[in-house]
């Protein structure tokens, strides 16, 4: 059994969805876990929930991911609670689908800068720390990384720019000990999108799928880089 005691994780977009249940996970095997999102009080709900069947500490920091100097104080409390940092999951993600004509200058920002942008602040941030505790960064893509679809300008940019940022700094770290995988699933049963998308559970991924996923390759040995997961439901919704 995969036991994280004594390791410690950082899961953006933590207080639902993807993010709570890979949180979930990572504490049920002894990790101690801080859980990011931009409302303070949903973290701080999430936080205290988690830890009660919790193996290792649980805390909750605000930060919205579109701002550097949010995600640098994440990593910054982090390293003052726990002493080190040893996880760190890039789930936070919004999607706005519409064609490109109508698609507003705010939406594809939020988008980007969400998607994209706040993988990389929370990576610069997070990386000496990484490389000191021969670490790991997993970034939650999409299969709309590779699969572009009418309506997915902006959501199909971020995730195809964040397998290219994955892969070349897997590239850049691996021989400083750090391993980056990127998990990419397909349609998941989440609050993600609108009430129609959170529908669907009787045949799309669940998040726990993708915690399972996600502690899979913290179970690899230290010669082994799966750098990158691909999941889909068995089978999905005929078209």
């Amino acid at each position: 059994m995969l036991d994280l005691s004594g390791r410690v994780a950082v899961v953006t977009g933590g207080s639902r969805g993807i993010g709570r249940a890979i949180a979930g996970r990572l504490v049920s095997h002894g990790a101690s876990v801080v859980v990011a999102a931009r409302t303070g009080a949903n973290v701080e709900r999430t936080a205290a929930e988690l830890a009660g069947s919790a193996r290792g500490r649980v805390e909750g920091v605000a930060c919205d991911v579109r701002r550097w100097e949010e995600c640098r104080a994440l990593i910054e409390r982090t390293l003052a609670a726990f002493g080190r940092l040893d996880i760190l999951v890039n789930n936070a993600g919004v999607g706005v689908f519409a064609p490109l004509e109508t698609m507003g200058l705010e939406e594809w920002r939020r988008q980007i800068q969400t998607n994209l942008d706040g993988v990389f602040h929370c990576c610069r941030a997070a990386l000496p720390h990484l490389v000191e505790s021969q670490g790991w960064v997993i970034n939650i893509g999409s299969l709309a990384g590779r699969n572009a679809f009418a309506g997915g300008t902006a959501y199909n940019a971020s995730k195809f720019g964040l397998i290219g940022f994955s892969e070349a700094l897997m590239l850049e770290v691996r021989h400083k000990g750090v391993r980056v995988a990127c998990v990419m699933p397909g349609s998941v049963a989440t609050e993600f999108g609108s009430d129609a998308e959170a529908g669907g559970s009787d045949w799309k991924l669940h998040p726990e799928d993708i915690a399972e996923a996600v502690c899979d390759l913290l179970a690899f040995p230290a010669r082994a880089l799966p750098s990158r997961i691909e999941i889909r439901p068995s089978r999905p919704k005929s078209s």
